[in-house]
């Protein structure tokens, strides 16, 4: 089993940081928390949103430019120590989907979706090794198109694991082997499928202590574990607990604190319209000892969580009024969570109204928090301003502003040193 460092106390006494990306306006800003000090800024940088900030080794966060076609690995700790935020820049196939790396932080996987178009019509998968002895440091291959989620499993053979829909399934490729691929995008072959009983797979996890793989669909959630150069399918987890039953998770996240499994289980009509009247409930399952649960969160959109260091934090969108939902924590294996908190949050002009959609041409919110650290920052879509709460005390500690307006809410991480939130390994 590999060894998976632990979250523990801060590796320094600088500050937590909040990178802040509007994807629409094209800017990445890196703030000091609390006071909201610049410490620099990206231009002409369109963050890839759907595959988010993902945490690696080392204080280093990595993400994707879907404009430019770059992985961009960045150092938060690099400004105000005499070295740049961008420590990388490496071609990748985009539009970028899922981002994922092996435990180590070395071995990446960047997918493709849709992007704009209606419909998939890319299935590039690119492969990067960040300390690659030949200097081959990313590769391009072609597999199915689609929307595949990504995890990328470690170990001496890394294994890239494509989770599919339509037909669901999960491919498993070795990362050495696509790394090997010649010019000119060729197709992959799987070492290994294992069928899904579902077609609409959403949302992946990765627990790097035992090798699993979590995929989130309609029936529950499907797991299966490294054997060799392959997968083994195991029972899956369902999605009703505690006595509440009913939706599904859309969204998947493992909190490396706990270490357990985190979603929002979704209820109720599947017209986009009827949002409001959404069912939504907090969905855990302790990795170590099985136990899983729901609990409520009120009617609305929630969707994105974050980890802080003893809550998890959501935020729930709603005609009625808009808040930050802080659920306890304890690290106790048999605990159970309960709402510590609901923090309202100032409404957006743009926000989604009763009958439309609520994704498509409304703001909407991020947010972020460190697993070693209380502060959870959420955004104000549309009014370029990102809130920031001491989870601890239930209570806002500042607003920051940012020069764009943060369209579609902007993205959102939040760094502390050493919180060991590369035990994450999924960009987020």
């Amino acid at each position: 089993m590999p060894h998976i460092p632990r979250p523990g106390p801060q590796a320094s006494h600088a500050p937590p940081r909040l990178l802040v990306a509007d994807q629409v306006a094209g800017r990445i800003s890196l703030l000091d928390l609390p006071d909201g000090t610049e410490r620099a800024e990206l231009n002409h940088r369109h963050l890839a949103e759907h595959a988010g900030f993902l945490a690696l080794p080392g204080d280093l966060t990595a993400c994707v430019d879907d404009r430019a076609g770059e992985l961009l690995v960045l150092a938060p700790y690099g400004p105000g120590a005499g070295r740049p935020l961008v420590r990388r820049r490496i071609p990748v196939a985009v539009p970028a989907e899922h981002l994922a790396a092996d435990p180590a932080g070395r071995h990446l996987a960047v997918t493709t979706g849709l992007g704009r178009n209606e419909e998939a019509w890319t299935g590039l998968l690119t492969t990067v090794d960040l300390d690659a002895p030949d200097g081959a440091v990313a590769v391009r291959v072609r597999g199915r198109t689609g929307e595949p989620g990504v995890t990328v499993l470690g170990g001496p053979s890394p294994l890239v694991v494509l989770r599919h829909r339509e037909p669901g399934e999960l491919l498993v490729h070795r990362h050495r082997d696509l790394m090997r691929s010649v010019p000119a995008c060729p197709p992959a072959a799987p070492v290994r499928r294992i069928a899904l009983p579902d077609d609409d797979g959403h949302g992946d996890a990765h627990d790097p202590a035992t090798g699993r793989v979590f995929a989130a669909a309609g029936s529950g959630v499907h797991r299966a574990r490294r054997a060799g150069d392959g997968l083994a399918p195991e029972a899956p987890l369902a999605w009703s607990a505690d006595g509440r039953s009913g939706g599904r998770g859309y969204y998947l996240r493992l909190d490396p604190v706990r270490r357990m499994l985190w979603s929002c289980v979704r209820g109720g009509s599947t017209d986009p319209g009827q949002w409001p009247d959404w069912s939504n409930d907090a969905w855990w399952h302790h990795l170590d000892t099985g136990v899983t649960g729901r609990l409520g969160l009120g009617p609305g959109l929630v969707f994105r969580l974050a980890v802080t260091a003893r809550h998890i934090a959501y935020t729930r969108v709603h005609p009625d009024g808009d808040e930050l939902i802080l659920l306890t924590a304890p690290p106790a294996a048999g605990s159970r969570p309960e709402v510590g908190a609901r923090l309202p949050l100032p409404a957006m002009s743009g926000a989604p109204r009763r009958g439309g959609t609520p994704w498509d041409g409304v703001q909407r919110r991020a947010v972020a928090a460190s697993p070693g650290g209380g502060l959870v920052a959420v955004s104000r879509g549309g009014h370029g301003e990102v809130h920031v709460f001491d989870a601890d005390r239930a209570a806002q500690v500042t607003t920051l502003t940012v020069p764009t307006p943060l369209d579609d809410g902007g993205h959102l991480a939040l760094v502390t040193p050493g919180d060991g939130a590369h035990a994450d390994p999924v960009g987020r």
